[in-house]
């Protein structure tokens, strides 16, 4: 059984529609990309899951069970967390308390401090800037600082739209060696991302979007081999 089944999702703003009927699936373990030009629906796709969006019609299911009306509150306590396009920290918060702020939904005071150390050990600049406030972080550290913060709530699945935008290349390798080290620590990866030529060197599988319906689907090796993607998404 997949761990996040999507089945015939049609999302809408207003009388647009975003998203056209989809489905697919992710497994537990995988790197999962969704690529696709700029409003193809993949940021969509995202807010729907995390329940920021309502669907129209169709179904999420996660681990056996359907969050498809759960409020997006309720769905990070049932293991899943979202890094969103454009980090979104608290500017005026520390990163120890923007740190803190992800695990909300836990009690135990003692597993949170767990949590904390494992993130710094990841990310060791959060600890040196740890009483430092969020918003005078460089783009490559706030960055590193929503990826900390959502795996703050030891999240069994992490959605990540567009981690590298507007960072420099040295930055862009580092934060998908970061992701490769999550995906290796057990934590199930969707991934939405606009460099489709790194997101399909570390994905499994992948899903290629065009205007709200998925075209094309296979293993992500296969893909980056295929003569119509190459010349769509990877320049070549």
């Amino acid at each position: 059984m997949a761990m996040l089944e999507i089945k015939d999702l049609e999302v809408y703003y207003g009388v647009i529609q975003a998203i056209k009927g989809i489905s697919f699936e992710v497994n537990e373990g995988e790197i999962i990309s969704l690529i696709g030009a700029n409003g193809a629906g993949k940021t969509t796709i995202l807010h729907t899951v995390t329940g920021l969006l309502s669907p129209k019609k169709g179904s999420i299911i996660f681990e056996g069970k359907d969050i498809t009306k759960t409020p997006a509150h309720k769905i990070v306590s049932l293991g899943m967390a979202h890094v969103p396009e454009g980090r979104r920290v608290f500017a005026e918060m520390s990163v120890y308390q923007n740190l803190k702020m992800g695990a909300y939904t836990r009690s135990d005071k003692g597993e949170i401090e767990q949590m904390l150390e494992k993130v710094y050990k990841r990310f060791p600049r959060l600890e040196e800037r740890k009483n430092q406030l969020a918003g005078t972080l460089s783009g490559g550290e706030q960055q590193m600082l929503a990826m900390g913060r959502a795996l703050m709530s030891n999240p069994r699945i992490i959605l990540m739209d567009e981690p590298s935008m507007g960072l420099s290349p040295i930055l862009v390798n580092e934060i998908f060696d970061i992701i490769q080290s999550v995906s290796e620590a057990g934590t199930t990866v969707l991934l939405v991302e606009q460099n489709a030529k790194k997101a399909l060197a570390i994905a499994d599988r992948a899903y290629v979007l065009e205007t709200g319906r998925i075209v094309m689907s296979g293993d992500a090796k296969d893909l980056m081999n295929d003569d119509s993607i190459k010349k769509a998404y990877l320049g070549e």
